[in-house]
């Protein structure tokens, strides 16, 4: 009765209560426990280059070990292209078990039957709630404290190089907390007891510039 008639006030019967229900099933948090190393994670990144135009990255992840399956970059993401980007990556018809994508426009009916045809179920995250791909959101909020904000992008092309040479960075020199202390590509950090600092220059200046700062 209690159920059924809320607006009676404090007053209630006695013994009457109207507890919800437990939910039924599990969680999302201990889905994604249980098949971690069955996930794909799938979002875009906006950005804009020198010109004020913008540019679209797309980047899979897997969850796992953390490591980044495919990167591209588009000023066009059209639902043809991003389908393309997921085939690019399982080219050997080899996928996942789940991907894990929002329900932007950009990905249309072609990118989850892309995903169907290597066997990938596409599990699409409710409306308003980055949390429910908070791996993806993480990587992404990497993406721009570590890249992008400091680097003036000159057009498609450039960002390209850029985040391929950032995703070689995070897999295979940057170790992750959520694995251990550990980095994706499962190397070692080198010189990590030698007590020396090495440095590697990744994305060089041009030659003019770099003779004016000798």
């Amino acid at each position: 009765m209690a159920r059924d008639n809320r607006l009676w006030g404090a007053e209630r019967l006695r013994g009457e209560s109207a507890r919800p229900r437990p939910p039924s099933g599990q969680s999302w948090a201990t889905f994604l426990r249980n098949h971690l190393h069955q996930i794909w994670a799938c979002d875009f990144l906006q950005t804009y280059d020198i010109w004020f135009r913008p540019l679209f990255a797309f980047f899979i992840i897997e969850l796992g070990s953390r490591k980044i399956v495919s990167v591209g970059v588009t000023s066009n993401p059209s639902s043809s292209w991003v389908a393309q980007q997921l085939r690019n990556a399982t080219a050997f018809g080899v996928g996942p078990r789940f991907i894990i994508r929002d329900r932007d426009d950009k990905y249309g009916s072609e990118f989850d039957r892309a995903a169907r045809g290597v066997g990938a179920r596409v599990l699409k995250t409710p409306v308003r709630s980055p949390r429910a791909n908070s791996f993806c959101e993480r990587f992404l909020g990497s993406v721009r404290r570590e890249c992008l904000d400091h680097v003036l992008v000159l057009g498609e092309r450039h960002l390209l190089d850029t985040l391929v040479e950032y995703a070689r960075y995070f897999e295979r020199a940057r170790t992750h907390q959520g694995i251990g202390q550990l980095v994706p590509a499962g190397c070692s950090t080198a010189a990590a007891g030698s007590g020396g600092v090495l440095v590697s220059p990744v994305l060089n200046l041009p030659g003019d510039c770099l003779g004016a700062r000798k």
